[in-house]
């Protein structure tokens, strides 16, 4: 049986999205805040989720970004009562696979639930640079047969870099893509970049290079 985890903590609106999904024969849970969605989350075999982001203890971006960083492909959708769309904007790029806007109707929500319980079920999407395969749903960075080890931001510094071979990338821009809390540094983005060197050099990755862009960023290569 499908299991569904409802993160929310309006107790009408998750009583009318139970009955609704309990009717179409899903397994319904129910988790009022974050602490909650976390355990039943690790506990309990769960095949979607449908995350409110106003929570009584955080963000729902929080369980997101904790979620899409372990590398799980768990389908998720987001409720926000926000109308910004810089808002729902931020939840896609963290990995939400939709989103619906309160109030909303339960019908609708159950047609996006459909959706989204056959993404998993489609071909992983692969982008290839030289000898790299990177399997974006995965979170895996392949060299032929081999995994190469990578820490969720490595992973998302070399997939934006090689969406743009050959350009120029500021450190700006990874710090507007990657920092939404102002918490990471400059510094902190060198590290990660000589990390990644490092990580591709040791498995003998020689088909291309980060090369430094004194006092702009880098630059993704074909290593000649």
């Amino acid at each position: 049986m499908i299991h569904i985890l409802l993160v929310e903590d309006d107790q009408m609106i998750a009583r009318g999205i139970q009955i609704n999904l309990e009717l179409e024969g899903y397994k319904f849970s129910l988790a009022e805040n974050l602490k909650m969605a976390f355990d039943i989350n690790q506990t309990e075999k769960i095949n979607l989720v449908v995350l409110d982001i106003g929570l009584p203890d955080g963000s729902g971006f929080e369980f997101l970004k904790k979620i899409r960083g372990s590398g799980s492909r768990l389908p998720i959708i987001i409720l926000t009562a926000q109308t910004d769309e810089d808002f729902v904007v931020e939840g896609l790029q963290l990995g939400a696979n939709d989103y619906m806007r309160k109030p909303f109707g339960n019908k609708e929500l159950l047609a996006r639930i459909k959706t989204a319980l056959k993404e998993p079920q489609r071909r992983d999407r692969q982008l290839r640079f030289e000898d790299l395969l990177i399997i974006i749903e995965k979170r895996k960075v392949m060299f032929g047969e081999t995994l190469i080890d990578l820490n969720p931001r490595e992973f998302d510094i070399l997939l934006y870099m090689i969406e743009r071979a050959d350009s120029i990338i500021t450190r700006e821009s990874l710090l507007q893509v990657f920092d939404k809390d102002g918490e990471i540094f400059d510094r902190t983005i060198d590290s990660h970049v000589s990390h990644l060197r490092a990580s591709l050099k040791k498995m003998g990755v020689t088909s291309i290079k980060i090369s430094s862009v004194y006092g702009i960023g880098y630059r993704l290569e074909k290593a000649l």
